[in-house]
């Protein structure tokens, strides 16, 4: 998830809380303030990001049995990826993987989590509509509505069961992600109108591109 909403850049600590209430989930950081270095690593890392249009976006992701050495390193490297494209969450999908598995990280200071398996257990009834991004549709920014609290059960990378308990912005991420593991992209979860805008947008980002 970008940033400005949810694949994409981590939040300052005050702008997630603050922000968290106002979550960019963007999957753009504006380029031209970025140090040369990191902007020339979000390139290379946001080049190895599948976008819209590849049909892996669209299947569904099969559960891991298997938790080794192998899965482990996949982690490391979706954490990697994730950090260097400035994003708060990533789905294996989105690296052409399908295994389900996610990583995000809401604050910049704090370790990446990985969820093996994740499945939501409860979602609460209260909703907020915030924007949201994806690193999968670059220049793309839609409003979309989420539980604000949920409870999700997944395995962690030695296969040992954790509870996550998630409200505001890692609530919208973790659901986010898990979305693309069921092959699910936010512009399912807005109107028709919307999509059609938010097609224009991406055409027009892959024509800068």
């Amino acid at each position: 998830m970008a940033e400005h909403a949810t694949d994409q850049a981590e939040l300052d600590p005050d702008e997630a809380d603050s922000g968290a209430e106002q979550e960019q989930l963007d999957d753009e950081a504006e380029e031209e303030e970025l140090d040369p270095e990191v902007a020339a690593r979000r390139a290379a890392a946001l080049a190895r990001v599948r976008k819209f249009g590849d049909p892996v976006l669209r299947t569904r992701a099969r559960p891991i049995d298997r938790f080794d050495d192998a899965l482990r390193d996949e982690i490391g490297r979706m954490s990697d990826l994730m950090i260097d494209a400035i994003g708060v969450g990533l789905a294996a999908t989105q690296v052409g993987v399908l295994n389900r598995v996610l990583v995000y990280r809401v604050h910049q200071q704090s370790p990446v989590a990985a969820l093996v398996n994740p499945e939501i257990e409860w979602a609460g009834d209260q909703q907020e509509t915030l924007e949201e991004g994806c690193l999968s549709l670059p220049g793309v920014h839609v409003d979309v509505e989420r539980p604000v609290h949920v409870r999700v059960r997944a395995l962690n990378e030695y296969g040992n069961p954790i509870l996550i308990e998630a409200s505001g912005l890692e609530a919208r991420v973790i659901l986010h992600e898990i979305d693309h593991l069921d092959g699910v992209l936010v512009l399912d979860r807005i109107s028709r109108g919307q999509r059609k805008e938010a097609m224009r947008a991406l055409r027009e980002a892959q024509q800068a591109a």
